[in-house]
C-alpha cells in the first residue's frame, strides 16, 4: 500500500500547479481578490496617426475639452527620429479655413525644410477664436485654448519628439491667437499676419460679429465671448491689445496689409496693438504695406519672420 500525502500537502501543489498555467485558485479562507480599476481615461487621445508623406504627419485627436475628435497636421523635420526635443514652431489658420490650410495654400513645407523645426498645425475650428467660449456663461465645449495648450501640447512633448522651446505664428485669427498664446506663456516668438489684434477697436467688434453670423453660418457670435459691452471682461481677457503687458520678453513680429475692406479693419487693429506695445517699452518687428486678405500676402509675411522666429527658438539646420 502506497504511502498518501496529508491532504493540506495535496491541496498546496495542486494551487502550485494551476498557478503555473495560469488559473486562478481560490482556497477556502482564502479573501476573493477585488477586479483590477479600469484604466484612468485621459483627456486627450490619439485614435488614428497617418503618416501622409515623408514629413506630413496627420493625427485624429479625441478631445475631452472640446467633446469631440480633431486634426492636427505636423510637418516633421529631417532625422525627426534621432532627437526627443525639437524646436517647435506652431502655425495657426484662419477663421473659415482648417488644419490643412497652410500646406494647401502656402509654401509652408519648401520653407521649413532643413531648418530643423516640428512645424504644428491644429485644427482650431471655424470661427473658433483659439479661445474657451463663454457658452451664455457656462463654459464648457468648445474649449479651444484648453486642448490647444493643456492637452495638445503636452501631448506632442510626451510622444511626438517636441522640445520646450516653441514659437507661434498665424493669419487672420489665427494672428490673433498667436498673440493670445504667447501672451499665456511659454512661447519665445510670436508672429501676427492680419490679425485682430484689438477686438475692441473702432468697428471690429462689428466685424467679429458680422464675420461669425455669415462666414460660420448657424453659430451664435454671443456664445464666444458674449455680448462686447456686457461682457467686456470676457472680450478684454481675449483682446491682445489688453494682454499686451503680458508679452514682455517675446520676440514679436506684427504686420498688417491694406486693400480690402477686411484688410484695413486688420490694420487698424495691428497698428493700435503696434501703438499699445510701443508704449510699454515692448519691442517688435513690424510691417505694413499694401496687400490683401489672403494666403498670398500672408506667405510673403511668414518667409519675413520666419529668421526671427527660427533664431528665437534656437532651430537652425537638421
Amino acid at each position: 500500500m502506497r504511502p498518501r500525502l496529508p491532504g493540506c500537502l495535496v491541496g498546496a501543489l495542486i494551487a502550485a500547479l494551476l498557478c503555473l498555467v495560469g488559473v486562478a485558485v481560490w482556497l477556502p479562507g482564502q479573501k476573493e481578490e477585488p477586479p483590477a480599476p479600469e484604466p484612468a481615461r485621459t483627456p486627450v487621445e490619439v485614435v488614428a496617426e497617418r503618416r501622409l508623406d515623408e514629413r506630413r504627419m496627420e493625427l485624429t485627436i479625441r478631445s475631452d475639452a472640446l467633446g469631440a475628435t480633431t486634426k492636427v497636421r505636423l510637418l516633421l523635420p529631417d532625422r525627426w527620429e534621432s532627437r526627443t526635443d525639437w524646436p517647435v514652431l506652431w502655425l495657426l489658420h484662419g477663421g473659415l479655413d482648417d488644419h490643412t490650410s497652410w500646406t494647401a495654400k502656402t509654401d509652408v513645407e519648401a520653407l521649413t525644410r532643413g531648418t530643423g523645426v516640428l512645424v504644428v498645425m491644429p485644427d482650431g475650428g471655424r470661427c473658433g477664436s483659439y479661445s474657451d467660449w463663454w457658452n451664455g456663461g457656462a463654459g464648457g465645449p468648445p474649449r479651444w485654448e484648453t486642448y490647444h495648450l493643456g492637452e495638445l501640447l503636452p501631448l506632442l512633448e510626451a510622444r511626438y519628439r517636441a522640445g520646450g522651446r516653441r514659437a507661434v505664428a498665424g493669419y487672420s485669427m489665427g494672428g490673433q491667437g498667436a498673440m493670445l498664446y504667447a501672451a499665456k506663456g511659454g512661447f519665445e516668438a510670436a508672429a501676427s499676419f492680419s490679425g485682430a489684434l484689438h477686438i475692441l477697436g473702432p468697428g471690429v467688434p462689428q466685424a467679429v460679429m458680422a464675420g461669425t453670423a455669415i462666414g460660420c453660418f448657424g453659430t451664435d457670435w454671443k456664445r464666444i465671448w458674449g455680448d462686447p459691452e456686457e461682457q467686456r471682461d470676457v472680450w478684454r481677457a481675449h483682446n491682445p491689445y489688453d494682454l499686451a503687458d503680458r508679452l514682455k520678453g517675446v520676440e514679436l513680429y506684427v504686420a498688417a496689409g491694406q486693400g480690402d475692406l477686411v484688410e484695413d479693419l486688420a490694420n487698424r487693429a495691428a497698428r493700435s496693438f503696434a501703438g499699445r506695445l510701443e508704449e510699454l517699452d515692448i519691442p517688435a518687428r513690424t510691417h505694413f504695406s499694401r496687400g490683401g486678405h489672403n494666403h498670398t500676402s500672408w506667405q510673403r509675411e511668414l518667409h519675413r519672420a520666419y529668421p526671427m522666429l527660427m533664431s528665437a527658438i534656437g532651430a537652425g539646420a537638421s
